[in-house]
């Protein structure tokens, strides 16, 4: 019996039995039957009306037996079967015996077929025998018949197969089960690997879904103090930070089955098919349950009802959402079965999916802080194979400000790439300051064509937003500049921003005059400006708007806002102001933006020998660091201590102007100096 047991391991992998081959066997047996039916391998040698008239006059036929008024089967006698002329043309294996035909051959009319045998009996006053007789071959006739409808049917059910093993489905993926549901099912017996610990950073957000992982695990914990385990749980966060990973933890942690969709998987061009995957879903999640659903990018089905529907279009995802909402609560909802969804735009959701008793839980999975990136980093260095000794986790989190879970995982292979490709034996700090320069600015380009003019005017312009930058107490500590070509951008200053909540105006004020620093620039040493301040002119544009339409930071137009967090306001065609409330608010964007200008020329024209001085290293060097500016503008005038607290994202855009002078859209700009500290300014700080 011991040695039995691999054999049962190996059946699975074993060619499972086809209705296929019974198909064919039947199709073998008619075609044999046809073929070799009535004699079988015994078939008569053939043979021509010619000859038999010979073998007539020589009296070696005993009978003609003629078939059907066209084939005739001649029988020979006994003595001329031993004949030479005989024997060749008779296979001697399956030599014919008794009362069997030893050749056949076909003729044409038979009336003359029947006048040349009598003719020639009556020569050689023979007496050979003339019989006739009908054959019919039932089965062939009957295969031959149905063999139309055979091949029909056999392409319909191929064809069927292979629409439905395309379309998937959760019933074997038959045609006829296209309404079933197409969730995937993890349960004991399937292998799930991701648990909580390979989840870095999101304490919040793993706290409260560990918490429904344990309800289902000790449900008396909870309901002996007449506690509810919640319905269901939306993650929501920018793309990147982990909801999808946070549920395939949910999915490795929980003992309960679990099953996976997307919320694309409910669209179907038929009508009807998504609300009865919806029903199909929570009837299997009913019979496992305790059990849990994870809707992916339920934003797909989810969408707010009644919105840009001006044709009609969407009734049938305004079904499958119905559906969804019946079947989360309402008549006869079993409530062991608990819904995680995660989406990054629950501004579009249905508020009645929103509601308490279908998503109890709003989980938010924000971009990580300082410590959170640098448990994310622990992680992802894990798999690679040699990394340096000196490589320092706290170090390459200082590098990411703004990097989501995604970001950060892309860092790690990129620098593993990019050590490997400079044959390094194990992947190294450098690596990484390289890795992080190119997923942010992109590839380095040193071979493009720049003229001496525009090289230079490109220097100046760095060279401008550093000089500002260095002069403004509130802007961000500039880090790097350079005038190599990276990505789009033909040059880029970049700085290391303070991590903050809010921000002040004071502080918003600086990043506009540092962000124009480079038409300013240009403006003092060429008297002339260029297309290469683009993407400044865009930063400063959202910046002095979102001051004066958002957060309400300016005097003229009073504490107002007109920024809508619900995203209504996305159907609306007409402005939440008035038309003159309109010029106002393009004049004061105005004002604060030429005035921030002209601070700018006024900070420059007072530096403009330290200005050359550093355009003239940027042309040699072609890159810059923050000892550079030390050496030429000394410390900064104002030392200030930094609050401590959660930094706020920002983002720089990258400068740039293209051969012919066309403006162009910029990229977000990142980069590292010395000691690895790494830059991004946000336009619109939420």
């Amino acid at each position: 019996m011991a040695n039995q047991k691999p054999k049962k391991k190996l059946d699975p992998k074993k060619p499972k039995f086809s209705a296929y081959w019974i198909y064919a066997a039947i199709i073998i047996i008619f075609l044999g039957l046809n073929l070799f039916g009535d004699g079988g391998f015994s078939e008569p040698a053939k043979t021509n009306p010619a000859e038999f008239k010979e073998y007539l006059r020589n009296g070696d036929v005993k009978k003609v037996e003629i078939i059907n008024r066209n084939v005739a089967r001649v029988f020979l006698t006994e003595e001329a079967k031993q004949k030479d002329i005989h024997r060749k043309n008779i296979d001697q294996e399956f030599l014919p015996t008794g009362e069997t035909p030893t050749y056949s051959f076909q003729f044409g009319d038979l009336q003359n077929f029947e006048d040349d045998i009598q003719e020639i009996k009556e020569e050689n006053n023979l007496t050979t025998e003339v019989s006739y007789d009908t054959s019919s071959d039932v089965l062939g006739d009957l295969f031959w018949a149905l063999l139309p409808f055979i091949l029909i049917i056999g392409v319909w059910i191929f064809i069927m197969r292979k629409m439905s093993s395309g379309a998937g489905g959760g019933a074997g993926g038959q045609i006829f089960n296209i309404g079933k549901s197409k969730a995937k099912l993890f349960d004991q017996n399937t292998d799930v690997k991701t648990s909580f610990k390979d989840v870095a950073g999101l304490e919040g957000a793993k706290e409260e879904v560990q918490e429904i992982v344990d309800f289902l695990k000790q449900p008396e914990k909870y309901t002996a103090l007449g506690g509810k385990i919640p319905k269901g749980a939306l993650l929501v966060g920018p793309p990147g930070t982990g909801k999808t990973l946070l549920a395939k933890a949910v999915a490795g942690e929980a003992k309960v089955p679990f099953f996976s969709l997307s919320g694309s998987d409910f669209v179907e061009m038929f009508v009807g098919v998504g609300a009865s995957r919806v029903r199909d879903l929570f009837k299997q999640a009913k019979e496992k349950s305790p059990s849990i659903i994870f809707i992916d990018e339920i934003d797909a089905i989810g969408r707010a009802r009644g919105k840009s529907n001006f044709s009609g279009s969407n009734d049938e995802r305004e079904n499958t959402l119905n559906q969804l909402l019946t079947e989360m609560d309402g008549f006869g909802t079993n409530t062991n079965v608990i819904v995680i969804a995660a989406t990054n735009r629950a501004d579009v959701l249905d508020k009645a999916l929103m509601r308490a008793g279908r998503f109890d839980r709003q989980i938010y999975v924000d971009l990580p802080d300082l410590n959170e990136r640098k448990e994310i980093f622990e992680v992802h260095l894990a798999p690679l194979k040699k990394v340096a000794d000196e490589l320092d986790t706290e170090f390459l989190a200082k590098q990411t400000p703004g990097f989501s879970g995604a970001d950060i995982a892309n860092v790690c292979n990129e620098a593993a790439l990019i050590a490997a490709r400079k044959g390094n034996k194990a992947v190294g700090k450098q690596d990484f300051l390289d890795a992080v320069d190119r997923i942010v600015g992109g590839l380095e380009k040193k071979n493009k064509i720049i003229t001496p003019s525009e090289k230079k005017a490109i220097a100046f312009h760095e060279a401008g937003h550093a000089t500002v930058s260095w002069m403004l107490e509130h802007a961000a500590p500039l880090v790097k500049v350079t005038i190599v070509p990276r990505g789009q951008s033909l040059g880029a200053a970049w700085y290391l921003p303070e991590e903050r909540l809010i921000v002040r105006p004071e502080q918003m004020l600086d990043e506009m005059c540092a962000a124009l620093g480079g038409r300013a620039a240009e403006k003092v040493i060429f008297n002339k400006i260029s297309t290469g301040a683009l993407s400044d002119l865009e930063k400063v544009t959202k910046q002095a708007r979102a001051m004066v339409t958002i957060y309400g930071l300016n005097d003229a137009v009073g504490n107002l806002t007109y920024y809508d967090s619900s995203g209504q306001s996305e159907y609306n065609f007409t402005k939440p102001y008035s038309e003159k409330t309109s010029e106002l608010i393009d004049k004061e964007i105005s004002n604060l933006i030429e005035e921030q200008y002209r601070r700018a020329l006024d900070l420059l024209e007072h530096n403009k020998d330290k200005l050359t001085q550093l355009a003239e290293i940027l042309l040699d060097k072609e890159v810059i660091f923050k000892d550079d500016l030390e050496k030429i503008f000394g410390k900064r005038p104002f030392e200030k201590e930094k609050a401590e607290g959660r930094p706020v994202k920002e983002k720089n855009k990258l400068h740039k102007e293209d051969e012919n002078g066309q403006e162009s859209k910029a990229s977000k700009g990142k980069d590292t100096d010395e000691e690895g500290e790494l830059t991004e300014n946000d336009s619109v700080n939420k």
